[in-house]
């Protein structure tokens, strides 16, 4: 029984520090969108002048895909780790692991496709709603936006589905070695 136990114990600080892990990891990621797109870029788009100051947010939000992207990976990883030691799968854990690929597709996709296409519209002189290129360059900036949004909600499904597991993983508090209450005073 106390082998039980400790392993009972053992999965759920495994559980515990993964999460914590990947909440850190998505709080990272979520909170720098959030800042990059609701304070800094309104900030730098009113105050400095274009074209400079869509170069400037162009060369932010390309270094930040890198840290996004990082940040997937890492909550990746914890899904994997998790795996591999051997924690007990359940529909919360399933529902996180598809949460977490759906957060780093939308991460990758937007790296790698949109903003590659924003930058090069930038570079070639593009301005929002002027022209083909501006029309092209407002409809991505829109589906930049979009995806910005959808990596918000996704982020917080993502950390509320780690404290669900977290807490359902946590042994019973009834006394100091993980027994409910009820067992205790059942075996005096």
């Amino acid at each position: 029984m106390s082998t039980d136990r400790s392993n009972g114990a053992r999965s759920s600080r495994i559980a515990a520090v993964t999460a914590v892990i990947a909440i850190v990891a998505t709080a990272l990621w979520v909170g720098g969108l959030v800042t990059l797109g609701a304070v800094v870029a309104p900030i730098v788009f009113h105050t400095v002048p274009a074209p400079a100051s869509g170069d400037a947010m162009t060369l932010v939000f390309r270094r930040f895909d890198r840290i996004a992207m990082t940040c997937a990976v890492v909550v990746l990883l914890v899904e994997v780790a998790r795996a591999v030691l051997g924690l007990r799968l359940s529909r919360i854990d399933v529902a996180r692991a598809c949460t977490a690929l759906a957060g780093a597709a939308v991460v990758v996709w937007q790296a790698m496709t949109v903003s590659p296409r924003i930058e090069e519209l930038h570079r070639l002189g593009a301005i929002r709603g002027l022209g083909d290129a501006g029309l092209e360059l407002e409809a991505i900036h829109k589906l930049a936006e979009a995806a910005g949004k959808a990596q918000v909600a996704i982020a917080i499904a993502l950390i509320a589905l780690h404290v669900v597991a977290v807490a359902r993983s946590a042994p019973a508090r009834g006394n100091a070695d993980g027994l409910d209450s009820s067992r205790s005073r059942n075996s005096r």
